[in-house]
């Protein structure tokens, strides 16, 4: 059967729009669910897949990994074009390559089954990252295919219809698969959002005969991107995608670094108390409330005073991040002293984010198609989406360069691999050469393998942390839990072997930290040793929920440390407050609390400022198919 390959002359709305927008919707509830409990996964299951235990990814780490995954996601969409624009067209790019995605999901879904989990990891994200280079650059540009001269004046409301989709997959998944990791395990968790992802395959293929199939330009595309035409509008995007670079690397960290900041706060909100990668429906409930409220409201009001262009709403949402970053930097500040804010101080920040989003991201995703030459339309969506790979890349390398390796761990990684295999069965000790280089001086490091919890770290003088950690304590004790302010212990606890100072740092609420600057008398360095001390309150009484009925009577992190015989963190005491204390080397971050948001927060203010005259300098000119 032959297929349509020109936009319907109608002015009404195209057919093929509800088959599309139907499987955005399945396909971003199966990428979000994913991503939504990408980062609590990898620091706090991962270790348990395999069975053997071992020691749970630093947040730091996490975040690394997540946003290396997030830029890569975003890299493909530029190789997918090319093979759309120039060899395959739209419709059979996002169709073969939503078959590799399912792939990845199942893959996902498959982790701890057999094999090495690490290895299903990098897998199932692997093929999700090549899926998606299919799919993100050809599915927004194959909605501006279906319009022509007669209907185009409807694009901006089906963009955000294409957006609104986004959402609503977006939010329900959100919701459902912190859920489902936390009460049923990573498999069911990973599994139904590759269900999803298949539906959306499905709804796509029966669409096919609804669609304007736009055929691939062949050489028409080499030829149109050496004229002068389409290095002119190339020159013009790419400095304006690369504010939408920063953006993102903004963005993006609502499912990183603010999902850990949720974890130190009080997460009851409207009587329900959410777990913390769940705080993130609030954005995707938000487009749906701001879509219309953007489009009937707030725009036409600020049209009474000045003319709203795409490129002013931008500016507007460039400065709107800066003022959410702020409020997270605050909200940390707080954090850092030792409080507990309510989660409804983030959740402002969402709404403010969000806000944001609306007139950046979808005015952005509108803007790129129009300022695109005709056989050009998937590449310059794909650039579009390459700044989401420079935004993440950006974030992901920050928090590899803010890491402090830990001298201890690696110089136990290469002791084990030494060791003759009979010997690395647990438990056993290592004895560990220090700054010296040498063993059997007083700056060895020991560390204890055990059957049933992760490697124990002892430091040289730790006696002086323990020291100077047992007044902190009684002082917790004293005052029901509240950590004493850093000012009122500075320059009194003692110091280490080497005569420097032990410094007393409250992480949060529930965690504080004695460090000095260890052997080499350097801060922020392997040799920086200490105690990470925890705060082990009282359990609350156990609340009743309409949920209880629907999930097993134990989380699946209690129920498989159980099973593998790992002991997870020791439960909080019946009755008064206890401490673990956990000696390190190094492994800790440069850029932490606070001062990590206020890194992002005066990025993005100069890159709001500069971008000011960019816009007032910049010329659009508009194409349509």
């Amino acid at each position: 059967m032959s297929r349509r390959t020109t936009a319907l002359d109608t002015e009404h709305m195209p057919p093929g729009i509800p088959w599309i927008i139907g499987n955005e919707a399945a396909e971003r509830f199966s990428f979000y669910g994913m991503r939504t409990i990408l980062v609590v996964f990898m620091a706090k299951y991962l270790y348990l897949m395999d069975g053997a235990g071992g020691t749970p990814m630093a947040e730091t780490e996490a975040i690394e990994h997540f946003h290396a995954f997030a830029a890569w996601v975003y890299f493909t969409p530029l190789l997918g074009a090319l093979l759309s624009d120039i060899f395959l067209g739209k419709y059979r790019t996002i169709l073969f390559l939503s078959l590799v995605y399912c792939g990845g999901h199942a893959a996902l879904a498959l982790m701890g089954t057999r094999g090495h989990s690490s290895y299903w990891l990098f897998a199932g994200l692997l093929l999700i990252c090549i899926g998606s280079g299919g799919i993100k650059p050809c599915v927004s540009s194959n909605v501006g295919d279906q319009f022509g001269p007669a209907n185009h004046h409807l694009l901006t409301r089906v963009y955000n219809w294409f957006y609104f989709s986004i959402n609503l997959g977006s939010f329900f998944s959100t919701l459902l698969t912190p859920w489902l990791l936390d009460w049923y395990g990573p498999h069911w968790a990973f599994g139904v959002p590759g269900v999803l992802m298949a539906i959306a395959t499905l709804l796509f293929w029966m669409g096919r005969h609804k669609f304007a199939h736009i055929p691939p330009g062949g050489s028409k595309f080499f030829a149109e991107l050496a004229s002068r035409e389409g290095l002119i509008a190339l020159a013009k995007l790419i400095p304006l995608f690369l504010f939408f670079a920063v953006f993102w690397s903004l963005y993006d960290q609502t499912g990183s670094s603010w999902v850990f900041q949720a974890g130190q706060m009080n997460c009851k909100f409207l009587g329900i108390t959410w777990l913390e990668s769940q705080i993130q429906a609030i954005n995707p409930i938000l487009i749906l409330v701001f879509i219309p409220l953007f489009t009937f409201v707030v725009y036409p009001f600020m049209k009474r005073f000045f003319q709203v262009t795409p490129l002013r709403k931008i500016g507007i949402g460039l400065f709107l991040v800066t003022l959410s970053y702020a409020l997270t930097a605050l909200v940390q500040s707080w954090i850092d002293a030792g409080s507990t804010p309510s989660i409804g101080w983030q959740i402002l920040a969402f709404i403010i984010i969000t806000a944001a989003e609306i007139m950046v991201s979808i005015v952005g995703l509108e803007f790129a198609y129009t300022q695109a030459p005709k056989n050009m339309k998937s590449v310059i969506m794909s650039i579009f989406l390459f700044s989401t790979f420079m935004g993440n890349m950006f974030t992901s390398t920050t928090n590899r360069l803010i890491q402090i390796p830990s001298a201890a761990a690696q110089q136990a990684a290469n002791a084990n691999a030494e060791l003759p295999a009979a010997s690395r069965k647990v438990p056993h000790l290592l004895t560990l050469p220090g700054f010296d280089g040498k063993v059997g001086t007083a700056d060895d490091f020991v560390m204890e393998y055990r059957k049933d919890a992760s490697p124990e770290l002892t430091i040289p003088g730790q006696a002086a942390f323990d020291a100077a950690a047992a007044p902190i304590e009684a002082a917790i004790c004293e005052h029901d839990g509240k950590l004493p302010p850093e000012s009122d212990l500075s320059g009194t606890l003692g110091t280490d072997p080497w005569g420097n100072p032990i410094r007393y740092e409250i992480l949060n609420a529930s965690h504080f930290r004695l460090i000095s600057d260890g052997p080499d008398k350097t801060p922020n360095t392997q040799w920086d040793i200490g105690l990470t001390v925890e705060l082990e309150h009282p359990a609350p009484a156990a609340e009743t929920s309409w949920l209880d009925g629907l999930h097993p009577k134990a989380p699946w992190l209690e129920r498989r440390s159980n099973e593998i015989g790992v002991a997870l963190a020791a439960p909080p005491p019946a009755t008064g407050i206890t401490f673990s204390r956990h000696a390190f080397s190094g492994g800790q971050t440069k850029l932490h609390g606070a001062a990590y948001f206020r890194f992002f927060m005066w990025l993005m203010l100069g890159t709001a400022v500069i971008f000011v005259p960019f816009a007032m300098l910049y010329r659009p000119k508009t194409y349509l198919q």
